[in-house]
C-alpha cells in the first residue's frame, strides 16, 4: 500500500477516533484533534506539484477483485492533484471555521467531524481512483455521508428533507453513472480509466457507446446540481455554514464536473457530447442567476448561485470539448480555451464562494438572522467581514482586479469562439451562446450587489435582529480572509496558477492534443486590450447597476418562472404518489400471517425454478448411474413417506411435532446407512433441539382455529407442498444427471490429509476448504439468534397483562420465575446424562479434524446438555448455574474465526489460509497442531452461544 493510499484512509482514521476525542476532551475543541488530516494532505499534495508539473504522474494500486479486474488503484496527475489540494486546503480552513462556529456544549462535534472526515476521504477517493469501481464506491460514499451532514441538525424537518431530498437525486444519478460504467467495460473489458482513454477511437462506434456517455453524464449532472437535478441544492442549505461552504461550494457539487472531465477524453469527440454538455450548462447559469435575484435568504441567494456558476463552468468544459474534434488542427487552440477557462474559474469559484458562505455564517452567527430584509448597515460594525464580502462579491460578479474579473472575460471569449463552429448544422444556436451568457452574467451583477450593499450598506435595523451585531472573532474571520486574500492575489498574479496546475489540468483533460506535437498557452493576460469582451463587460456593469438601483420596480425580475407546475412540486408529488403506492402494495401482502409469508417465498421458489429449468431446458432425467435399492433403504423410504403424510392429518400440535421428528431421524437412518456419521450425527442432534424448540414455543402459539379444518385451506396447502417438492425434486434429478464438470469431491479425498492435515473430510470442508462459507453462515446464525432474543424479550417486557401467568413484578421490574419441572427421576438421571454429554461434546471437537465430529457437531451436542438441562430443572435455574452471556459468547467465537483468518496476513496468505504441523509432547506422544482447531472453537462457542440464546428466550414462557 503506497502513501497515495494512506493519504485516501487517513481520513477515516481521524474520523474513526473523533468520538472517543470527544468523550476525553471536554476543554478543547474536537475540531483542533482533527485539523492535522487535511493540513497534512494538503502539504503533501503541495509538494507534489512540482513533479505533475514536469509531466509526471503517479499510479498504485491494491489488488480487490482482481478476477473481475477491480482494483484499488490510485492515479494522480493534474486534473486529481487540482482537486485533492482543493478538497484537503479548504477542507482545513472549514475544519478551522467549524472550531469557532460550532459550539462545543451544544452540538455532537463527534458526530459531525466523523461526517466531514468521512466526506473528506470520500471526495479523496473519487478524484483518486483510476478504477470505475472504487470511483463509484467512494462517490456514493459522497451521496451518504453528506446526507448525514446535511440532517446534522436532524431536529429540524427542514434539515432532514433537504438530506433526503439531496440523497435521493445523486444517489440516482450514481445508479445510472453505475450502469454507464458496467457498459464501458462490456465494450472494452476493463475498469481502468486509462486503458478505456487508450481504447476510446475503437469504441465511438459501438452502439452501447450513446447510452454509456447518456448515463455517465445523469450522474454528473445530479451531483452538480445541473437543471433540473438542481432542486436539491437548495434544500440542502439548511447544512450547518462549514458544511454548505464546503460540500456545496468547494468539493461535493464540483465531483460532477471533475467526472465530465475526467470523461472527456473518452466522449469529447462526439458533437452529442458537445452540444448536451454545454447546452445543459449555460440552462443552468440562466436559470440558477435569475432565481438567485428572487432570493431573501443570503444562504438560498449563495445556493442558486452556486447553481448558477456551476452550470457555467459545465457550459465551459462542454464548449472545451469542440478541442478534441479538431485534434491536430489550429483550430483545437481556439476551442481549448473554453476548457482552460473553466478550470480556472472552477479554482476562483471554490475560493471566492467558500469565502462567501463563510461570511453569510459569520453574519448569522453575530446577527441571528440570514433575512436580507432585516439586515443593513453591518458595514460600521463588522468592517473586516464587509471587506472580506466585497473581495467575494465583486470576483463574483467579474468585476476587476479580482480572479473572478479573468476567468469571466474568459467565459465571454469562449461563447464568442464558438458562435464560428457548426455541428449537425446548428450554427443558429451557436448564437444564443453569448446572448444567454451575458444576460447571465447581468443577473450575476444584480445579485452580487444585492448581497453586498443590502446586508452591509444602507439603513441600519438592528432593532429587528435577534442579537446585537459586532466584529465576529478572529478564529471565524481566518478562514475567510484567507480565501479573500487569495481572490486577490490569482486576480493580479493569475500565472500563479497558469503553469502549476492548470496546464497539467488541461494536459489530463486532452491528452489527444499533447500526443498529436500541440502545447498549451496557459498564460493569462490581466488586460488584452478594448476587445469585445472589455465591451460585454462594461455593458454587464452598466445594466445591472441601472436594474440594481431600480429592482424593486423591475416586475420581471420577480416574476416566478412557474407558477402552477415546478419542479420542487413534482418531487413532492412524485415522492407522495410513490409513498402511496408502496404502501398500497405493501398492505396487500404484509398481512401479519406467516402462512401467507410462507406462501409467497414458496410460489416464488416454485414459479422462478420452474421457468428457469424450462427455458434452459435442463430437465435431464438420468437413472442409468443410480444404484439398485436395497431392502433397508426401501423401508426407510416407506416410513419417511407415511411420516410425511401422516403430518397434515394429525389432530394435535403434538402427533404433528413426532411425526416431523419422524421423518428427520429417517434421514437420519439413511446417512447411518450410506457411512456419513458426521451428517448422521449433525442430524440427530438438530433434529432432537429442533423438537425441543417446537415444545418450548408452544405456549406462543395460538389456539387451533376451525378454519384450519377447512378443505380451501388443506387443499392451498396441498398444491404448494407438492410443487415445491416436485420442483426441488426435479432440480435435484437434473443436477445429479447433468454434470459438466468432474465431481471435486475427489480432489478433497486426495487433499484433506495433504493440504490440510485432517483425515475427516467434512471437518475439513467446514473449516478449511470452505471456511469462509462457514465463518458468514454463523453470522448469519448470530443475528437471527439475536434477532428472536429480541423479538421475546420486546413481547416480555411490553406485555404486562401476563402477569400473574408465570411473572412476578417486584420494583417495578417484570421478571419470570421460569420452567420448574417435579419430576425427581429427569432431574436424577439428568445430573448424570449432562456430565457424559458435555464430555462427549468435548471428545467430538477435539477429534473431529481426524475423526467424526468437529466444533459445529460438538457444540450441538453442548447445546442437547444444556437444553437437558433446562427441561430438567428449569430455564432460570440453568441462567442461575451458567452465568454466562450466551449472546457475548457467539459474538466471541466469530471474533475467534474472524481473528483466525486474518492472521494469514501477517504470513502474506489469502484470508483464512490454515497451517498444521506435528510435534512430539510428553506422555502423549506424536500430535498434531492445526490452526484450523481455533477456527473450529469459533464456531463451537458462536453455535453453542446461538442455539443457548434462542431456548433460552424462547424458554422464558411456561
Amino acid at each position: 500500500m503506497s502513501l497515495l493510499h494512506l493519504v485516501i484512509i487517513l481520513p477515516f482514521i481521524f474520523a474513526f477516533g473523533s468520538p472517543f476525542l470527544y468523550k476525553v476532551t471536554n476543554r478543547i475543541h474536537t475540531g483542533w484533534f482533527m485539523l492535522p488530516a487535511p493540513i497534512f494532505i494538503f502539504g503533501y499534495f503541495l509538494s507534489r506539484v512540482p513533479k505533475v508539473q514536469n509531466g509526471e504522474s503517479v499510479t498504485t494500486a491494491v489488488p480487490w477483485i482482481p478476477s473481475i479486474g477491480v482494483h484499488f488503484t490510485v492515479y494522480l496527475d493534474g486534473l486529481s492533484l487540482l482537486f485533492a489540494l482543493l478538497i484537503s486546503g479548504i477542507g482545513s480552513l472549514v475544519i478551522i471555521y467549524s472550531i469557532f462556529y460550532l459550539n462545543k456544549r451544544k452540538e455532537a462535534l463527534g458526530q459531525f467531524y466523523i461526517y466531514l472526515l468521512l466526506f473528506m476521504g470520500a471526495m479523496l477517493g473519487v478524484v483518486l481512483s483510476e478504477n470505475l469501481i472504487t470511483l463509484y464506491g467512494f462517490w456514493e460514499l459522497t451521496s451518504i455521508s453528506s446526507f448525514l451532514l446535511i440532517a446534522f441538525w436532524n431536529q429540524r424537518e427542514k434539515s432532514l428533507y433537504g438530506a433526503l431530498k439531496s440523497m435521493l437525486i445523486t444517489v440516482f444519478g450514481g445508479l445510472a453513472m453505475l450502469s454507464g460504467f458496467l457498459l464501458l467495460y462490456m465494450m472494452t473489458g476493463t475498469f481502468s480509466i486509462r486503458e478505456i482513454i487508450a481504447n476510446a477511437a475503437m469504441i465511438t462506434e459501438h452502439s452501447l457507446f450513446i447510452p454509456a456517455m447518456l448515463l455517465i453524464l445523469l450522474g454528473a449532472f445530479t451531483k452538480s446540481a445541473q437543471f433540473p437535478f438542481h432542486i436539491w441544492l437548495p434544500d440542502a442549505m439548511e447544512a450547518p455554514t462549514p458544511v454548505s461552504a464546503y460540500l456545496h461550494s468547494a468539493t461535493m457539487v464540483k465531483a460532477g464536473l471533475y467526472l465530465v472531465a475526467r470523461m472527456s477524453p473518452i466522449f469529447a469527440g462526439e458533437a452529442s457530447w458537445f452540444w448536451i454538455v454545454s447546452a445543459t450548462g449555460i440552462v443552468t447559469l440562466i436559470y440558477g442567476s435569475y432565481r438567485a435575484l428572487k432570493q431573501t435568504d443570503l444562504k438560498a441567494m449563495l445556493a442558486f448561485s452556486t447553481i448558477s456558476q456551476l452550470g457555467l463552468i459545465m457550459s465551459l468544459l462542454g464548449l472545451g470539448s469542440a478541442a478534441a474534434i479538431f485534434t491536430g488542427t489550429s483550430e483545437s487552440l481556439f476551442y481549448v480555451k473554453a476548457t482552460m477557462a473553466g478550470i480556472f474559474h472552477l479554482i476562483n469559484h471554490a475560493v471566492f464562494k467558500g469565502a462567501l458562505f463563510m461570511i453569510v455564517g459569520i453574519v448569522d452567527h453575530e446577527t441571528g438572522t440570514r433575512d436580507i430584509r432585516k439586515l443593513g448597515g453591518l458595514m460600521s460594525v463588522m468592517p473586516i467581514t464587509f471587506s472580506v464580502a466585497l473581495i467575494g462579491t465583486f470576483s463574483m460578479a467579474g468585476l476587476p482586479p479580482f480572479n473572478g474579473f479573468l476567468s469571466k472575460e474568459m467565459f465571454f471569449t469562449a461563447v464568442i469562439n464558438i458562435m464560428n463552429l457548426d455541428m449537425w448544422n446548428m450554427q443558429f444556436l451557436s448564437v444564443l451562446f453569448p446572448v444567454i451568457a451575458w444576460v447571465a452574467s447581468v443577473f450575476t451583477f444584480i445579485y452580487s450587489m444585492l448581497l453586498l450593499f443590502r446586508t452591509f450598506a444602507g439603513k441600519k435595523q438592528f432593532d429587528k435582529l435577534e442579537k446585537k451585531p459586532h466584529e465576529a472573532p478572529l478564529g471565524l474571520l481566518l478562514p475567510p480572509v484567507v480565501l479573500g486574500a487569495l481572490a486577490v492575489v490569482f486576480g493580479i498574479f493569475p500565472n500563479i496558477l497558469s503553469y502549476t496546475l492548470i496546464e497539467p489540468t488541461m494536459a489530463a483533460i486532452h491528452p489527444t492534443m499533447l500526443l498529436s506535437g500541440q502545447q498549451f498557452d496557459t498564460s493569462i493576460q490581466i488586460w488584452h486590450g478594448w476587445t469585445a469582451e472589455i465591451f460585454m463587460t462594461i455593458g454587464v456593469i452598466a445594466v445591472g447597476t441601472v436594474l440594481y438601483r431600480q429592482h424593486q420596480r423591475v416586475k420581471v425580475l420577480h416574476l416566478p418562472l412557474f407558477s402552477e407546475i415546478t419542479l420542487n412540486k413534482t418531487y413532492d408529488g412524485g415522492l407522495r404518489l410513490l409513498d402511496k403506492g408502496a404502501k398500497g402494495l405493501t398492505d396487500r401482502y404484509m398481512t401479519g400471517s406467516i402462512r401467507h409469508y410462507m406462501i409467497y417465498i414458496f410460489l416464488f421458489l416454485i414459479i422462478s425454478i420452474a421457468i428457469t429449468m424450462g427455458i434452459s431446458n435442463s430437465v435431464r432425467l438420468d437413472f442409468t448411474q443410480y444404484a439398485p435399492m436395497s431392502l433397508y433403504e426401501a423401508v426407510i423410504i416407506f416410513a419417511l413417506i407415511v411420516s410425511v403424510i401422516a403430518v397434515p392429518f394429525a389432530r394435535t400440535r403434538m402427533m404433528a411435532i413426532i411425526l416431523t421428528g419422524t421423518a428427520g431421524y429417517m434421514v437420519t437412518l439413511f446417512f447411518v446407512i450410506f457411512r456419513a456419521p458426521d451428517l448422521a450425527l449433525t442430524q440427530m442432534i438438530v433434529e432432537t433441539v429442533s423438537v425441543t424448540l417446537f415444545l418450548l414455543c408452544f405456549y406462543h402459539l395460538p389456539k387451533l382455529k376451525k378454519e384450519l379444518e377447512s378443505l380451501r385451506f388443506k387443499l392451498s396447502n396441498f398444491i404448494i407442498a407438492l410443487g415445491v417438492g416436485v420442483v426441488m425434486t426435479l432440480l435435484a434429478l437434473s443436477a445429479s444427471s447433468s454434470r459438466s464438470f468432474e465431481s471435486i469431491s475427489d480432489f478433497f479425498i486426495k487433499e484433506s490429509y495433504n493440504l490440510a492435515g485432517g483425515k475427516n473430510i467434512v471437518n475439513v470442508i467446514l473449516v478449511d476448504f470452505r471456511g469462509f462459507d462457514t465463518m458468514l453462515e454463523i453470522v448469519v446464525l448470530s443475528i437471527a439468534s439475536y434477532g428472536i432474543y429480541a423479538l421475546i424479550k420486546v413481547n416480555l417486557t411490553d406485555d404486562v397483562d401476563r402477569v400473574g401467568t408465570g411473572y412476578w413484578e417486584s420494583e417495578n421490574k417484570l421478571t419470570f420465575n421460569g420452567i420448574r419441572s417435579n419430576d425427581v427421576i429427569l432431574k436424577t438421571i439428568a445430573k448424570a446424562v449432562i456430565v457424559i454429554i458435555l464430555a462427549f461434546s468435548l471428545y467430538l471437537f477435539f477429534s473431529g479434524h481426524n475423526a467424526p465430529g468437529g466444533g459445529f457437531i460438538g457444540a450441538l451436542m453442548a447445546a442437547a446438555a444444556f437444553v437437558l438441562l433446562a427441561m430438567a430443572f428449569g430455564s432460570k435455574r440453568v441462567r442461575e448455574v451458567i452465568s454466562i452471556d450466551f449472546r457475548k459468547l457467539s459474538a466471541v467465537g466469530i471474533l475467534i474465526a474472524l481473528l483466525t483468518g486474518t492472521g494469514s496476513f501477517l504470513f502474506d496468505l489469502p484470508f483464512l489460509s490454515h497451517a498444521f504441523g506435528y510435534v512430539e509432547l510428553p506422555l502423549l506422544g506424536h500430535m498434531e497442531w492445526a490452526t484450523a482447531m481455533l477456527f473450529d472453537l469459533g464456531v463451537y462457542l458462536t453455535v453453542v452461544g446461538i442455539t443457548m440464546t434462542i431456548i433460552l428466550a424462547i424458554g422464558r414462557d411456561k
